[in-house]
């Protein structure tokens, strides 16, 4: 069996971060699938799917990394051709990966108990993403 639904969401950009969770756990609910695998992704070149443990200290932490590895001030080939300043979110967007899939047993994903799926906008404004949830298994 597959079974898809959308998840829409506003975010503010800059690496608006939004627990996502309980949205995949009521679509695998409403699939029927007890065991199989779910694949979450977000189409978009400046968004990320992950997971994590979604807690003020760790998110400000990952904001703090990715600060160090593509800065939102850095200089990049990509802001020159466009004139757009979002090179940045590209590449976090790139690192990070815009899809998951996470496997399924007995109606419940197999993640950590710490462990949340999060969508990631680097984007430098706001946006409306749609996330794409796909079950499939039997």
């Amino acid at each position: 069996m597959i079974y898809s639904e959308y998840i829409n969401r506003e975010t503010k950009g800059f690496t608006d971060i939004l627990d996502i969770t309980d949205d995949i756990k009521k679509i695998i609910e409403r699939s029927g699938v007890q065991n199989g695998i779910v694949t979450i992704a977000v189409s978009s070149s400046t968004s990320a799917i992950a997971t994590l443990e979604f807690e003020p200290g760790l998110i400000a932490d990952f904001k703090k990394a990715l600060e160090d590895i593509a800065p939102v001030k850095g200089k990049y080939a990509h802001n020159e051709k466009w004139n757009d300043g979002n090179g940045f979110s590209h590449i976090r967007s790139s690192l990070i990966g815009t899809s998951k899939t996470i496997p399924i047993s007995s109606k419940t994903m197999l993640s950590g108990v710490w462990q949340q799926v999060v969508l990631i906008d680097f984007d430098n404004r706001p946006r409306s993403r749609k996330v794409f949830v796909q079950v499939l298994g039997e």
